[in-house]
């Protein structure tokens, strides 16, 4: 991901300093909601975060009050990174760190601390050391830092180290990594719990939100720090997202994956930007990823809450690194509450007030990679007022008559319906519905005929998806790879073609091969094995042109 000038972390929290909040409404706030965020987030014993930064806070009324009375827990955005914190050996200045934590002192709030060890905003007087000196600096800086806030009780938890993955799972060849090797992500995990022992420790980077190479890497290191006795207590997804992009994968199943491991998820950076000049649609988009990370966090208690990457497009750091992206945030530049503060106000509870506007009808409904027992739809997404909550799916039997019937729900713009009966048709519509209950008109109906039920193993089919997307490459995760024959297999082999120009850097749970642009895949030797209507999968990442947005293509899958 490109280097951000404005950026930070995740944080912990001791739930029981959030009971008997009192704020008041801001008048800017949309009537999609009673009580501000803070207020609703505490009633579900969550926090919700946002990110701060020392000269609006300091110099812009409206600015303040919104930080004060919509969130509960705040992030310094620089104020207490290496170069803001100890700009030259030895020569400390907290003054925009204390700032921030006094703000949050006066308004009730609870404070994450970003970021310790990182290989940006550190000074170059840093880099350039030994390895010895490298190491004493190092943990001399976190025993001071942290030192200095240990007996404060607004401060409650630190990103101890800060993106030391690269996209395909390999350690980010940092000055850090290359001066000290691995070792120096323990180093600095112990220093911290020694400077404050009652701080909550974190791991943070991006693109690890779904399950991918990425994540995996960072799992299997919290799995061995943890059984190394090293202090770590959370992990950090950071949720830079984009509506071009589809929402990570697996989110749910990553959660709780890491909560297995005895640490909390904190959801650290959240934004969602946007192609500029945003149309409807995409705004709908963005709407429902707010939606699903607030649900995410909902949904487990291993994740005590979300921080959103500052609140105002005014000062997002979006445009400053994707110059034909922004409308990130959840208030506009001008400090108006957008239809995302809804989309998040509605996800934690609050109760919509007189909306009666349904969303328009979903639109282009498809079906793809129809097999003996199942099918794939794709739709448009439908728009609202305030924000789509989800689709409808309804399916009649025949090509004609019968009744259509409501068969599965969903919170993206896909659904895949499985146990259906070979050599049958089948007809389906969607619907969108809203937070208020209203649903729209049904699209347009798709008419769907699976094919005939196999004799034996030797059919399977192949649906990629792309998880995320960057300028300069994406990864496909999951590959989905379904038995669509009646008996068990015991191997399956993908093909599918790559752009020109694009190149595999990476994958996992297959052998991928490269001829000219034609991969194969073959499975690894513990997923292929498959009972008839089985699925496994694959995934892998790619690097390609800047400027070039296409993705693979004709996904074939044989099962010999």
């Amino acid at each position: 991901m490109p280097l951000r000038t404005r950026r930070l972390g995740a944080a912990t929290l001791a739930l029981t300093a959030l009971a008997g909040f009192t704020v008041s409404l801001l008048s800017a706030q949309p009537a999609a909601a009673a009580d501000p965020l803070r207020t609703l987030a505490a009633a579900k014993g969550k926090f919700i975060g946002t990110a701060v930064a020392t000269s609006p806070l300091a110099n812009e009324t409206a600015y303040r009050t919104i930080a004060a009375q919509e969130f509960n827990q705040v992030t310094a955005e620089n104020a207490m990174k290496w170069d803001a914190t100890e700009p030259s050996d030895n020569q400390y200045n907290f003054t925009g760190a204390d700032q921030v934590v006094a703000f949050a002192q006066a308004n009730n709030q609870i404070v994450h601390g970003h970021t310790l060890v990182w290989h940006s905003q550190t000074p170059s007087w840093v880099q350039s050391l030994s390895a010895t000196a490298m190491k004493a600096a190092m943990l001399d800086h976190i025993a001071t830092v942290v030192g200095h806030f240990a007996n404060n009780s607004a401060v409650q938890s630190w990103d101890v180290v800060n993106e030391v993955f690269d996209e395909s799972g390999g350690y980010r060849t940092s000055f850090w990594y290359n001066t000290l090797g691995s070792s120096f992500i323990a180093d600095a995990f112990r220093a911290a719990r020694a400077a404050d022992p009652d701080a909550k420790l974190c791991i943070n980077d991006y693109n690890v939100e779904g399950i991918n190479a990425k994540s995996t890497a960072m799992y299997n290191l919290v799995s061995t720090l943890k059984s190394q006795g090293v202090p770590i207590d959370c992990v950090g997804f950071q949720s830079h997202l984009a509506t071009q992009y589809g929402f990570p994968g697996q989110v749910t199943e990553n959660v709780a994956r890491f909560a297995a491991l005895g640490v909390q998820v904190r959801f650290t950076e959240l934004d969602v930007r946007i192609v500029l000049p945003a149309d409807a649609s995409e705004i709908t988009t963005q709407n429902q990823y707010y939606t699903n990370i607030i649900n995410a966090c909902l949904a487990s208690t291993a994740c005590p809450g979300v921080t959103i990457w500052g609140f105002t497009d005014k000062y997002s750091w979006v445009p400053d690194t994707f110059p034909s992206e922004g409308q990130a945030l959840i208030y506009d530049a001008g400090y108006n509450a957008k239809a995302d503060y809804t989309a998040i106000a509605t996800a934690l509870g609050g109760t919509p007030s007189g909306d009666t506007t349904a969303p328009s009808a979903p639109t282009n409904l498809a079906a793809s990679g129809t097999t003996s027992s199942g099918t794939t739809l794709s739709w448009t997404a439908s728009t609202d007022n305030t924000a789509v909550t989800g689709y409808d799916i309804l399916r009649a039997p025949g090509a004609s008559g019968g009744a259509f019937a409501v068969v599965g729900s969903s919170t993206s713009t896909s659904y895949a319906d499985s146990g259906l009966s070979a050599s049958s048709t089948y007809r389906y519509q969607v619907r969108a519905k809203d937070a208020a209950g209203n649903l729209s008109a049904v699209s347009a109906t798709v008419s769907v005929t699976t094919l005939a039920g196999g004799g034996g193993p030797g059919g399977c089919s192949a649906v990629g998806t792309t998880q995320t997307q960057w300028q300069g490459g994406y990864v496909i995760q999951p590959v989905t790879v379904t038995n669509t024959g009646s008996g068990q297999i015991t191997s399956w082999t993908v093909t599918f073609t790559l752009p020109a120009g694009h190149t595999i850097t990476g994958s996992w749970n297959a052998v991928l091969t490269v001829s000219g642009q034609t991969v194969t895949a073959k499975n690894a030797n513990y997923n292929g094995t498959l009972g008839a209507g089985a699925s496994t999968s694959f995934g892998f990442q790619v690097a390609r042109p800047t400027s070039n947005t296409a993705l693979p293509s004709g996904y074939a899958c044989a099962a010999p």
